[in-house]
Parts: C-alpha cells; sequence; structure tokens
C-alpha cells in the first residue's frame, strides 16, 4: 500500500541513526500484519478514508517513532521529538544565514584577513550556543503547560497527536522519495557520457573567447573596440582559471568512465571542484582599488566617464561578494552532507 510506504517513509526520518533498518523493517511486518488482519475481518481492500483512519489511529509519524528513541527527560517524552526537531532546524538556518552575513562582512572590508575568518569561525559555537538555549527556554515553558495543564493542552504526555497537530492527516503525508545510491542521485552510462561530451564543448567555447569574443558577447562584441572602458588585466588570471578548473573537471569525468566508477563518483570530488572554484572569485579581490574595469584614455575621459566608472566597478564588487557568499554556503553544505552521510553508515554498522 502507497500509503504505508509513506507513513513510514516519514517515521525513518525521525528514528535513531543506529538500528535505523531493523527497527523499520520490524515496524513495517507489524503494521502489514494488522492490515492483512482489517482486510481478512472486511473481505476486501481497505479504502483509501479507511486506510487513512487506520494510520491516524496508530499515530503520528513523529510519536511513533519516539517510541524506540533511547530515554530522554530533557524536555520530556511527549515534547521532545518536537523539540529536537526544532533545534536541529534553528541549527541549520542559524548556520546558513551567518555564514552568509560573515562572508559578506569579511569581503567587504579594504582587505580580507585570514584574522577576521578566525574571529568569524571563533564565534560560531557561541551564536549556536544562543539559539539553543533560546529555544531550550521556549519549550520548556511548553513542557511546564503540557505538565500542569494536561487537559487544555493537545500535546500532553500519552496523546496519540504528540509531536502533530491534532487534526494531522495521513493523506497530507509527502510522496515516497526515489531509491538511489545512498547520499547520491542515481546516474546512467548515458548520463556520465553526456557530461563528459557537453563538458568538452564547453572547454572548446571557452578557449574560443580570447581570438573570438563574439562566441561570448554576440554583437556586443564590436563594442570592446569603441567603448571607452576596459577590462584589467585580471581579467585574464579569472579566465585562465576557469578555463583550468574545466579542464580538470572533464578529466575527472572521462577517468571515472575509464574506471567505471561513474556510478558513484567519489563525495570529496565535488566538494574539492567547489573548493577550487573559489580560487578564480578571490583572484578578482587581488586587482588595487578594485579596479575591475579601467578607461582607455583616463587622462582624457576621466571628467566624462569617471563616474559612470566607478558604478560600474561599485555593482561588479557587490556582485562577486554575493557569489562568493553563495558558493561558500554550498560548499559548506556539501561538507555537512558528507560528513553527516559518513556517520550515520558508521553509526548504522556499530
Amino acid at each position: 500500500m502507497e500509503l504505508l510506504d509513506r507513513y513510514l517513509q516519514a517515521v525513518k526520518k525521525h528514528l535513531p541513526w543506529k538500528g535505523q533498518d531493523d527497527i523499520l523493517a520490524e515496524l513495517r511486518a507489524n503494521l502489514e500484519a494488522q492490515l492483512e488482519d482489517k482486510e481478512a475481518e472486511l473481505g476486501r481492500p481497505l479504502t483509501t478514508s479507511e486506510a487513512e483512519a487506520w494510520l491516524k489511529q496508530i499515530g503520528p509519524p513523529m510519536q511513533v517513532a519516539a517510541r524506540y528513541q533511547s530515554q530522554q527527560y530533557l524536555i520530556g517524552p511527549a515534547v521532545f521529538p518536537t523539540y529536537w526537531f526544532v533545534l536541529r532546524t534553528a541549527f541549520l538556518w542559524t548556520f546558513a544565514i551567518y555564514s552568509i552575513v560573515s562572508v559578506v562582512q569579511i569581503f567587504s572590508a579594504e582587505v580580507p584577513s585570514a584574522t577576521a575568518v578566525l574571529d568569524a569561525v571563533l564565534r560560531l559555537p557561541a551564536i549556536f550556543m544562543t539559539t539553543a538555549a533560546w529555544v531550550t527556554l521556549a519549550f520548556a515553558g511548553l513542557e511546564f503547560v503540557v505538565t500542569h495543564y494536561p487537559t487544555k493542552w493537545p500535546l500532553a504526555p500519552g496523546s496519540s497527536s504528540a509531536g502533530y497537530s491534532p487534526d494531522w492527516s495521513p493523506g497530507s503525508l509527502p510522496p515516497l522519495e526515489k531509491q538511489g545510491v545512498p547520499g547520491m542521485k542515481q546516474r546512467t552510462f548515458a548520463h556520465a557520457a553526456a557530461e563528459v561530451i557537453f563538458g568538452a564543448l564547453l572547454l572548446a567555447w571557452l578557449l574560443l573567447i580570447p581570438q573570438h569574443p563574439a562566441v561570448l558577447l554576440g554583437p556586443g562584441a564590436a563594442y570592446l573596440h569603441v567603448s571607452p572602458f576596459a577590462l584589467s588585466r585580471v581579467w585574464a588570471l579569472f579566465y585562465w582559471c576557469v578555463v583550468a578548473l574545466n579542464a580538470l573537471q572533464l578529466t575527472w569525468r572521462c577517468l571515472d568512465l575509464w574506471r567505471g566508477s561513474w556510478q558513484q563518483p567519489p563525495p570529496w570530488q565535488q566538494i574539492a571542484m567547489k573548493l577550487l572554484g573559489i580560487i578564480p572569485l578571490l583572484s578578482l579581490f587581488t586587482v588595487p582599488d578594485h579596479a575591475w574595469v579601467l578607461l582607455k584614455h583616463p587622462a582624457v575621459d576621466q571628467a566624462r566617464y569617471g563616474e559612470t566608472l566607478s558604478t560600474i566597478n561599485q555593482g561588479i564588487y557587490r556582485m562577486l561578494l554575493f557569489i562568493c557568499a553563495i558558493t561558500v554556503l554550498q560548499l559548506l553544505w556539501d561538507i555537512g552532507r558528507m560528513t553527516q552521510d559518513v556517520y550515520r553508515k558508521r553509526v548504522a554498522a556499530m
């Protein structure tokens, strides 16, 4: 039954990592046995509404999963599953927002320094502790209300709705997720080969740009010859860094095909590429006074185009800050996911 599969999928998200598969298999066997008994009693399969009523009677997925958690009374067994879920979500959003703000602040300085990066990292534990304190304080108050006014609060201990709203519906459970290689998207040989082909075409296109700028700018390439503005030399360094990164990525993909590891490429490969991808962006910040665009004839055109030139460079500066922030955030997210997958595998193997 698809509804039962969706229900068990929701339960799995709240089960402890250690022994998760064994717990889910036992729970599935019990629920399937109950389902067979009900259908045998009726002499027909359950309708959708009957199946939803049966699962609602069993209880919300979060509460069912809480029965398999170890004894945790920091907040209370009825409220703790919700508290733990909210705390993890709060940590994730705190980390994401703090990372973006810190990256923008660091690169907003005239000369970004390693000291500023270290200070931002050292402030992170205090930020997490503050977040945890506020979330814990809020749920401590919730626990007090649940304990002292059980008849007026739907999350009272023993309530089948604990951890979910009282009117939750099994029909609102998310659809089944596609199964594949744990932690990785399922890839086909055609997909891997297409990545190599398009990667080679992209590299060839990049190599044509210096001699044929029209392949990048189109008809606008003619404007470069009559424009009073010119690009700084740092853009040449940025260009060759991008070319080198694309060549490296294409080489890795070819090696994956040759070694037969295209189905499950190493997780560190994507992280390494994103880490190296920061290098071209950082190279742009080496230009003095953030002068990414210059005047071809500054002595003649400074009075006429000086203000426009300043606006262009300021716009490029803001754009680069935003791209750096997004790139660093994606990198940290991938590192966190890889670390979590490794930890889950180790815990499951215990």
